[in-house]
């Protein structure tokens, strides 16, 4: 394969490209939409996609971090993987957040970086960055392409790893001369040839036969549904087999929706901010059965104090996560969907658990979620409830991290999986309103909330242009407290009411800067007001923006604070 350097700028006419080459790869990929910002390293792969359109779209954002968390969005709905393109240098480490972000949620990304050209890497060259040890860390792998022979197979490799066993996000690096050089001979189809990643999708029978014993004897098992019962599409074989065996359910934050909130066997979230009855369910339970969750420190608090009494199981897909932060007694090696289906198959006897259901339900009514109705003021938990409402719960939500976050996690009763799109391990301010556009791109017959917060909102609110071209009718709820909420509630409780640079002095007009982007925008200030515009937000076929000024010294309860364990939740009840 001979490669030639060619000039930056090419014509329609001009021959075929390793740029060429790689739409080609994507189409044959079944990619559909590039989610990306151009740039000098990258003008070869975008003259491509200019002599390729009509055959795969590409979304222009106003900012690579955008983008790529549009790709999440978008990943997370479909579960394919969401590709992006940057150019080099900056354009690549203004990935770096969302890389991340996808990594810690386990979420398929193709990321396409430029890269100056091959001869001149380590010199320091104009935009040039290290992306390769940047991102080694947090990438499930890393490419950099030294010879366009390479590239299918590279491309196929990297959308095979993204996908399969736990997902995560694949970068392939691309020099300039590399994007840039002209084809003389077609290229080998790219095969797949990696005998070190190999991953174990069906479970041990044996193990499965102990889980199932285990099952059998409980007196008090739960189940831990985590975000895993998502990516292994394996909802209803969950719900099935919690209901044949009256196994009662926590879900973790990413597994919301894995398990139906209004199932009579459902405790809610557990962890910092979940229900009294989830936490101490996992906390008094003889036996625990953890689906495809890892354990995070915002579920398990304290670790001294995280299920003293519990035989642990743990199912997962990656092995490197069973045992890393709680010992674990039956280790299950698998995709949810089919440890279930085995599970269902091995399971004959239901344990005797009829007085453990009956404690958990009383914890359930004794110490419900609760909140205090203010007449002079919107209560932001009544106002996500008002949302569920008008939605009738089917809207695919999507949410920053903070107080908005929390409330949306235990006030907008998730029914069904991939409803739920939020920033879980990374906890990535500016993460909601892209993740909407690529929510509502990736299901555009879906209605689509961004419930953001003032603050995380400004971080990433240029993409009101994306929404506008794209004729995107997501529906932004800006949960307007006029601070950075839960860094005020952590300041309250923990730091002697010390209010340190938590408060927004300045906010911009919402409403007026909608309308500069060409959006409908309304400034919302009461229940009242709410009631009467809600529903028709909702029925416009279009964007909206609503800023609603809520309550801000409203707080998130109930809390496991920090070093505690989960037995030790403060705000249980109204005091």
């Amino acid at each position: 394969m001979k490669v030639e350097a060619k000039p930056d700028f090419q014509t329609s006419t001009a021959p075929k490209t390793g740029a060429d080459l790689l739409i080609d790869l994507l189409i044959n990929e079944g990619v559909d939409t590039l989610f990306g910002y151009p740039g000098g390293a990258v003008l070869p792969i975008y003259d491509a996609i200019y002599r390729a359109r009509g055959t795969i779209k590409h979304v222009l954002f106003r900012h690579e971090q955008g983008s790529i968390h549009a790709a999440e969005g978008y990943a997370r709905i479909t579960g394919k993987p969401g590709v992006v393109i940057a150019t080099s240098g900056p354009g690549a480490t203004n990935l770096v957040t969302g890389i991340t972000d996808a990594m810690m949620d386990s979420l398929p990304l193709v990321i396409f970086t430029g890269q100056v050209a091959r001869g001149v890497i380590g010199t320091d060259a104009f935009q040039e960055a290290d992306v390769m040890a940047i991102t080694t860390p947090i990438t499930k792998h890393n490419y950099q392409v030294q010879d366009i022979a390479d590239l299918p197979r590279i491309v196929k490799e990297a959308f095979h790893i993204a996908s399969t066993g736990r997902p995560g996000p694949v970068l392939i690096d691309i020099p300039k001369d590399i994007s840039a050089g002209e084809l003389f001979e077609t290229p080998e189809e790219g095969t797949i040839n990696l005998p070190g990643y190999q991953p174990t999708t069906k479970p041990n029978p044996l193990q499965i036969k102990k889980l199932a014993d285990a099952i059998s004897k409980s007196k008090k098992p739960v189940i831990l549904a985590g975000a895993g019962i998502l990516h292994g599409k394996a909802s209803a074989e969950l719900t099935a087999f919690a209901e044949k065996h009256k196994l009662p359910v926590v879900t973790t934050l990413l597994g919301l929706g894995t398990f139906p909130a209004n199932n009579p066997l459902s405790l809610g979230m557990g962890g910092m901010h979940g229900t009294y009855a989830a936490n101490m369910a996992m906390y008094e339970s003889d036996l625990l059965i953890n689906i495809g969750a890892r354990f995070d420190d915002r579920l398990t608090g304290n670790l001294k104090h995280f299920s003293p009494n519990a035989k642990v199981a743990h199912i997962d897909i990656d092995p490197a996560e069973i045992g890393k932060n709680v010992p674990t007694n039956i280790p299950i090696v698998s995709d949810s969907k089919e440890a279930l289906i085995e599970l269902m198959n091995q399971t004959s006897e239901s344990p005797e658990n009829e007085e453990w259901l009956e404690t958990l339900s009383k914890y359930k009514e004794e110490f419900p979620l609760w909140y205090k109705h203010d007449p002079n003021g919107m209560s932001p938990q009544w106002l996500i409830e008002a949302i569920h409402k008008v939605t009738n719960g089917d809207a695919v939500v999507t949410t920053d991290v903070g107080q908005h976050q929390m409330w949306a996690a235990q006030y907008y009763n998730f029914e069904k999986p991939h409803r739920w799109v939020t920033s879980g391990g990374l906890g990535t301010m500016g993460f909601g309103f892209p993740a909407a556009i690529g929510a509502q791109m990736a299901s555009p017959g879906s209605t689509v909330v961004a419930i953001v917060g003032d603050a995380g909102f400004q971080m990433t609110l240029q993409e009101l242009s994306i929404i506008y071209e794209q004729n995107l009718p997501v529906k932004i709820i800006i949960v307007n407290n006029g601070a950075l909420g839960m860094v005020r509630q952590w300041q309250e409780l923990l730091h002697g009411n010390r209010i340190s640079e938590s408060i927004l002095q300045t906010q911009p007009d919402f409403v007026k800067l909608a309308e500069a982007y060409h959006i409908r925008g309304l400034k919302i200030e009461s229940q009242e007001e709410l009631i009467t515009k809600l529903p028709e937000v909702f029925a416009y076929d279009g964007p909206v923006l609503m800023d609603c000024r809520v309550l801000q010294q409203e707080k998130v309860f109930p809390m496991i604070a920090p070093g505690k364990g989960i037995h030790e939740m403060i705000g249980v009840k109204p005091s």
